[in-house]
């Protein structure tokens, strides 16, 4: 058996009359989760006396808006719709499912179920029809009767606090999963199964249990009690995911929205929070300076009319200040140290970092490789090349940087330039690593490298 739609869209009763057996559900009212359907006989149909739990073959079956359409057989669902418009029931086809916008869920609770039915082929003895309520079940009112666990947490003072937190509003929900809340809540309902007591009780209950650990998720993210009423949309999806298993795992129901009106402390809880704000409050030597010298004109004005003479009380607040062992102006001077601090830690941020220190310059006993590198050893540090050889008065270097004596290059094969002047210091002797390339002055002597030091 199976269905075959016959239409798009919900169509009318007057359209009964073109059928043997017309199965249609007027819409269901804001409490009404599920109602069996009821065939009505059209005029041109000889079946006026079948059986009331028999679907005949060829039977139209109309689906509309905001409704889930059923076929049990024999107390097992064999076709399930979604889709709003008209079906044909036959008999010869195979189990069929539009699953509408229930989505893959309702896809698999079906196969699930399909599997364990003995599918004949043939109409069984019992058969029956249910309309479901798919649309959102509005204006479901909760409180807290009794204080939910609340978690105040200062992460800038590393201190948390646990109160209890009173709240109300109103949630909504929708049946996500038509099969299983058949099976698991109003299966073989004789008319019409609706939304209350003991089903509205259980789930307001399992609602207010799932407060605490969706309140304990909202804490962690920072929020204060008194900012929970602006943070509903965190705070169903917190809830969601506690009440999957026993909302929509066992009863096919899902929390769709939650809307928390007010949130409510204790009056203890609300004045030990307070007192630690305001003690937090006093870190800042600005802050404490300033409550203070509020307490001391509070003070002066007891003072000046103390019943013993304003002599005596002006005396006894100046003692109680000495004893205390801080003033204002202390606090104050401390308040401007931290912004000088401050202002001296963000201007060294903001200066320029100094250039990095040049390398050093060459030595008499170091040398220049040819990678830029200055070394002090026979070998490179950089590179590892060995420290070139001394050269004699008729050396020369080639432009691939090796030192040479006679008139060819021996690593490249390049001759020697022509014309190039070799330098030798005419005062003491000393030849340059390089004779084309002598220093300014010589670092034996100090004389400096002119023509007179050009070798003949």
């Amino acid at each position: 058996m199976g269905l075959i739609k016959a239409f798009a869209g919900a169509l009318s009763n007057t359209l009964a009359n073109q059928w043997l057996e017309y199965f249609y559900c007027d819409s269901l009212a804001n409490n009404v989760l599920m109602v069996k359907g009821k065939h009505k006989v059209g005029n041109k149909s000889s079946n006026t006396k079948g059986e009331e739990n028999v679907i005949s073959n060829g039977s139209k079956i109309v689906v509309n808006e905001g409704q889930c359409m059923i076929i049990v057989d024999d107390g097992r669902v064999v076709e399930i719709c979604a889709e709003p418009g008209g079906y044909t029931f036959d008999t010869s086809s195979s189990p069929s499912i539009f699953a509408g916008g229930l989505g893959q869920g309702i896809v698999n609770s079906f196969k699930e179920g399909l599997n364990e039915f003995k599918y004949g082929g043939q109409a069984g003895k019992d058969q029956r029809i249910y309309f479901f309520n798919i649309k959102e079940i509005l204006d479901n009112k909760f409180g807290t009767q009794n204080p939910v666990p609340f978690r105040v947490t200062y992460p800038e003072l590393g201190r948390s606090f646990t109160a209890g937190i009173r709240c109300n509003g109103v949630y909504t929900f929708k049946l996500a999963d038509p099969m299983k809340f058949f099976s698991a809540i109003a299966g073989n309902t004789a008319g019409s199964y609706t939304f209350g007591e003991p089903l509205a009780s259980q789930m307001k209950s399992e609602l207010l249990d799932a407060l605490q650990p969706a309140f304990a998720k909202i804490s962690d993210m920072g929020i204060r009690y008194d900012q929970i009423a602006l943070h509903n949309k965190e705070i169903k999806t917190a809830l969601q995911e506690e009440l999957k298993t026993d909302w929509l795992d066992k009863r096919g129901l899902m929390l769709e929205n939650i809307s928390i009106n007010s949130t409510t402390m204790s009056k203890e809880d609300e004045a030990r929070i307070q007192k630690f704000e305001d003690l937090a409050w006093n870190r800042d030597p600005g802050n404490a300076a300033a409550v203070m010298v509020d307490a001391q004109a509070e003070a002066m004005k007891t003072a000046a009319g103390n019943q013993g003479g304003a002599m005596m009380g002006f005396m006894g607040m100046n003692m109680a200040q000495m004893a205390g062992g801080m003033n204002a102006n202390n606090l104050f001077a401390m308040q401007q140290q931290q912004q000088a601090m401050q202002q001296q830690q963000q201007m060294q941020q903001a200066a320029p970092q100094p250039a990095p220190a040049p390398a050093p310059a060459p030595t008499g006993d170091s040398w220049t490789c040819a990678c830029g590198t200055v070394n002090t050893g026979k070998f490179c540090l950089e590179c590892g090349k060995p420290k070139p050889a001394p050269v004699s008065a008729d050396g020369w270097t080639c432009s691939c940087g090796t030192v040479n004596k006679g008139k060819f290059c021996a690593e490249c094969g390049s001759p020697k330039p022509a014309g190039a002047p070799l330098f030798r210091c005419d005062k003491c002797g000393w030849e340059p690593a390089d004779p084309k390339n002598p220093p300014k002055f010589c670092p034996e002597c100090g004389d400096p490298f002119d023509d007179n030091d050009i070798q003949k």
